[in-house]
């Protein structure tokens, strides 16, 4: 797979949360974060089943016990930003937690420079300020007074640039995106189910109202973009990675007006070239600069 093929990758995936952001909106009037959380994750965890263990018959050798831990500490950091996410979602807005939720398109390079050592090329800082600007214009141009919602959704933030950045690294020097897409919805679903009972009423009714939305984000939200995105992470960095994924923000946007009613204000269509500009930029100027390099010396 090539950059190119797998950014595009990475493009689809930003969609299908896109998507997967009104669902989760709606969600909330009829079920509880964790346990909508948890029962995501467990049907993601059973779609990829049977192909994590067909990678598994495929593979050279099996995976350590390290890797598993590896794999495990994934799922941690997407607990951490699955339920920050749904949790705010109760006292936010969709606009301030699509745009806040959005500042890990700033955090992932930074924790690669702190955390791994690892410079990007130049062209993602601009592309990360760019696409932040565009996601804040998409969501209006404004936000109101921080609430404990807006803050859960930095803190969500935060938790995706870790989850980014671990998945890129692992499913690298492993290859098996599988096996790691398994894991962590596992885990993820495993850390929900087990608080959930503790702070959440629930009942078959609840559960069975919110049945076409748990469906729709365990299956295609989680199941399958989740896997979309540890499978192109492979052949990209986790700095341009974030820069696409950023776009979720736009296809949110966008599907908001289409399937919710919501009107989109013309900020927004500005932030959306803007976001997309970022994209393009950071996907030719590397390339650019690749190609100028191995040009023969004269």
């Amino acid at each position: 797979m090539t950059r190119l093929q797998a950014n595009l990758v990475l493009l689809l995936a930003a969609a299908i949360w896109g998507g997967g952001f009104v669902a989760q909106s709606t969600a909330m009037a009829k079920i509880g974060p964790f346990w909508f959380v948890g029962l995501r994750f467990a049907i993601a965890a059973i779609a990829v089943l049977p192909f994590a263990l067909m990678e598994a018959r495929k593979s050279a050798r099996p995976i350590t016990t390290g890797e598993w831990l590896s794999f495990s500490t994934v799922g941690m950091a997407l607990f951490g930003g699955a339920i920050t996410q749904q949790v705010g979602l109760l006292t936010t807005t969709v606009t301030n937690s699509s745009f806040l939720t959005g500042l890990y398109v700033v955090f992932v390079p930074v924790i690669s420079v702190i955390a791994l050592r690892r410079y990007p090329h130049w062209i993602i800082w601009p592309g990360a300020g760019l696409s932040l600007t565009g996601i804040f214009l998409l969501s209006g141009g404004q936000l109101g007074n921080l609430t404990q919602g807006d803050l859960l959704s930095i803190v969500c933030a935060f938790f995706w640039g870790i989850q980014i950045i671990l998945a890129g690294l692992f499913v690298t020097t492993t290859g098996r995106p599988l096996a790691l897409s398994l894991t962590q919805f596992a885990v993820c679903s495993l850390c929900c189910l087990v608080i959930a009972p503790f702070v959440e009423p629930i009942s078959i009714e609840a559960i069975l109202s919110a049945g076409r939305e748990i469906l729709y984000v365990g299956v295609i939200s989680s199941g399958l973009a989740f896997v979309l995105q540890v499978i192109g992470q492979r052949y990209t960095t986790a700095p341009q990675a974030a820069i696409f994924l950023s776009s979720e923000a736009l296809f949110g946007g966008l599907l908001g007006a289409l399937l919710l009613g919501e009107i989109l204000p013309p900020a927004g269509y500005l932030g959306c070239a803007i976001i997309f500009s970022a994209m393009i930029m950071v996907e030719i100027v590397p390339e650019l600069s690749r190609r100028r390099s191995s040009l023969p010396k004269t």
